[in-house]
């Protein structure tokens, strides 16, 4: 441990920090009428609490009122934010991590009809793609009090005991003034010179300086290549790093490079699955060579490995794991402990993030304590009382149930009716960008072989194999199968479609003319269509929403559709797939639309469907009459963390309950969960 880079203490101006892991700042998305209360605490001191050296909170904290939050984001304008952030810094100080936060004003990075109904500001007068909101030129008087208000905030922070602020420059109101992409004004503040497109952001640091002064730590986070046509480039990057160093005022560098205003440049700058890891670490490597500033970075630097590259190579100072961190929030703590093997992986689903830019909380795909550290372990307590458990079905919930169980120290047995575990995730990670899902299925199997779990695959478990154990527990995980029947249709079953996973497993070649029918909006039915599309098809993508896709998020979308858009691919929305005829060697379908009675035909090669699954549960039903519990859930005891003592039958052998997609079709994240929160109280 004495020779790891990543366990070296770093000295920032005065504050002393443990070792060179770091969260960035990164909005989860928790507040409360925009106070970080306590669940918001305890998300970042469960991470304080394993050891990571400074939390980077807020992403971004806003300082004005015109800059009215789109990802739930804290109000740093309002007094009453202080003793929220004390009780947030105190919390994590206790762990020896300290803790800094990032303010912001939005600029046309948000929208006017939330908040206070302001119009929003900028330096552009276009609008940014992804907001869609049309902005104010910024005024003089603008100006003035958005300086203050960027002072009031600081030293708001730094009342509630904050060590340090950074300022948010990228694809914010500061970045939009110094990004000639985004300047249209004259004058001071104008885009002819760099000097002018950097006066705002500087004029913010100097109020800044005033008020709280020199020995507060103050650092900027800002884009020092922009990689598009017009915009800042490397050298220029370069330049504005070395004049930021000038003014004397900087105590850190955070670089980024890229620009966030529609989703791709977003994706571009904070890659997912599939994109290479890293992209940017080098070049962040000579901004900290050409300035010799102490320099923050992170951008997909998902595992121990590359991060100690970084930080042995001399590339960075402090090096961020913030999905990585959102995926387990332990990685110090096992570091330390000489058990990286350990380390829950995190797999660029980007789920976190995505469900953020979707106005929703950040979760992880495979960590459903993320997010829930008041109500669900990230290590499940040992059992006082050891129990028998069966687990049926070896895909993301019943390795779940398994590895939770085992932690708790109960006997485990798993029947897999395949070859190998991982049900839907196997499948998903048929195509080459979404192999990394498998680690979500390695690592629980890792986890549960180090606990003696024992799983018996090619066994399709029947009622005698699951009572001849004499178990205590039998969760029912079997997952579903794909579902063919149309919705309202009379007709049941589609005789003449295929499904979408017939398409991705390769049992079924696409044909030449495609209908990609999806009723379910996600992953499935667009990686049938880029199989398809792949394989020289002509491919339809049609659904009855008035969005296609919409459960794959912002960031998600954008390697199918540029994997998708040089191909001969269409799309249709508002229209529903009401049945298909077999008419010759063509199929026939009829489509309606949700909207009024016209109905038209269409001919195709090949019909694939894409909706849902229905629950592979006759196992369940079989098991059901000779449980104590039916089968039934106690959902209050559930939620408010309490152990299933329901009976509804007596002479009952044993507890039952199935979970994830053998309830309903849902999705890799409420598989998990489902197991998590049920076995922790078993």
């Amino acid at each position: 441990m004495a020779t790891d880079p990543l366990l070296q203490p770093f000295t920032l101006k005065h504050l002393t920090l443990k070792n060179r892991i770091m969260t960035t700042s990164h909005e989860p998305a928790y507040p409360v009428d925009g106070m970080p209360t306590d669940r918001y605490r305890a998300y970042h001191e469960e991470r304080a609490k394993a050891g990571i050296a400074l939390a980077m909170t807020a992403g971004s904290a806003a300082v004005s009122r015109d800059s009215p939050p789109v990802f739930n984001n804290v109000l740093a304008y309002k007094d009453e934010v202080v003793p929220w952030i004390r009780n947030l810094t105190d919390s994590c100080h206790e762990h020896g991590c300290a803790v800094m936060i990032q303010l912001t004003h939005l600029g046309r990075r948000t929208t006017w009809n939330k908040g206070d109904w302001l119009p929003s500001v900028s330096s552009s007068k276009h609008r940014e793609p992804a907001h869609r909101a049309f902005p104010k030129l910024i005024e003089d008087w603008d100006i003035e009090r958005i300086i203050n208000d960027f002072a009031d905030a600081t030293e708001r922070m730094q009342a509630g005991g904050m060590d340090g602020i950074e300022l948010q420059v990228y694809g914010h109101l500061l970045d939009q003034f110094w990004s000639p992409l985004s300047n249209d004004l004259s004058g001071p503040y104008g885009a002819d010179t760099l000097e002018n497109r950097m006066r705002f952001p500087l004029d913010v640091l100097a109020a800044i300086r005033k008020r709280v002064g020199n020995d507060f730590i103050v650092g900027f986070r800002y884009t020092a290549d922009e990689a598009q046509k017009g915009g800042i480039t490397a050298a220029e990057g370069i330049e504005i790093s070395k004049r930021l160093k000038a003014t004397g005022q900087i105590d850190f560098l955070n670089v980024v490079r890229g620009r966030i205003h529609t989703d791709p440049a977003m994706t571009d700058l904070i890659p997912v699955q599939g994109m290479k890891s890293a992209p940017h670490l080098d070049f962040a490597g000579e901004v900290r060579k050409a300035t010799g500033m102490p320099v923050f970075h992170a951008s997909r630097i998902p595992d121990v490995a590359t991060a100690r590259h970084a930080i042995r190579e001399g590339l960075l100072d402090m090096v961020g794991m913030t999905r990585a961190h959102i995926a387990d929030p332990h990685i110090v703590q096992k570091i330390t402990e000489s058990r990286e093997h350990d380390i829950r992986p995190c797999v660029g689903a980007t789920y976190c993030l995505d469900r953020i830019y979707q106005a929703g909380e950040a979760l992880c795909i495979h960590n459903a304590a993320t997010g829930r550290e008041l109500t669900m372990p990230h290590v499940a307590p040992v059992s006082t009382s050891k129990k028998n458990i069966i687990v049926v079905g070896a895909g993301p919930a019943g390795l779940e149930a398994a590895r939770v169980a085992s932690e708790r120290g109960h006997k485990v047995t798993v029947f897999e009716a395949a070859t190998d575990a991982g049900g839907q995730i196997r499948l998903c990670a048929q195509s080459p960008r979404r192999r990394e899902m498998i680690s979500i299925i390695d690592w629980r199997l890792a986890q549960c072989e180090s606990r003696g779990v024992s799983i018996r695959y090619n066994t399709f478990a029947g009622v005698e194999d699951i009572t001849a154990l004499k178990p205590d527990v039998v969760i029912v995980a079997t997952g579903g199968l794909p579902n063919t029947e149309l919705f309202e249709s009379k007709e049941g079953e589609q005789r003449h479609v295929v499904t979408s996973w017939d398409i991705i497993s390769g049992d079924v070649k696409p044909a030449e003319r495609v209908l990609i029918y999806d009723e379910s909006g996600d992953h499935p039915g667009l990686q049938a269509a880029e199989v398809a599309a792949s394989a020289g098809s002509n491919v339809e993508i049609m659904t009855p929403d008035r969005t296609f896709a919409p459960d794959i998020m912002a960031m998600n979308l954008v390697p199918y559709m540029r994997s998708l858009q040089d191909k001969e691919v269409t799309f249709t929305v508002a229209r529903r797939l009401l049945d298909v005829y077999r008419q010759g060697n063509k199929l026939e379908a009829t489509i309606g639309t949700d909207y009024s009675d016209n109905t038209v035909t269409s001919e195709y090669d090949q019909v694939v469907v894409n909706y849902g699954t229905l629950p592979v549960d006759e196992l369940y039903f079989a098991l059901k009459p000779l449980s104590s519990n039916g089968g039934a859930v106690d959902h209050d005891a559930l939620i408010s963390g309490n152990p299933q003592t329901l009976v509804r039958n007596k002479s009952g052998e044993f507890q039952l309950f199935r979970i994830g997609d053998a309830v309903s079709a849902r999705n890799t994240h409420a598989a998990i969960y489902d197991a998590l929160r049920l076995m922790k109280d078993i």
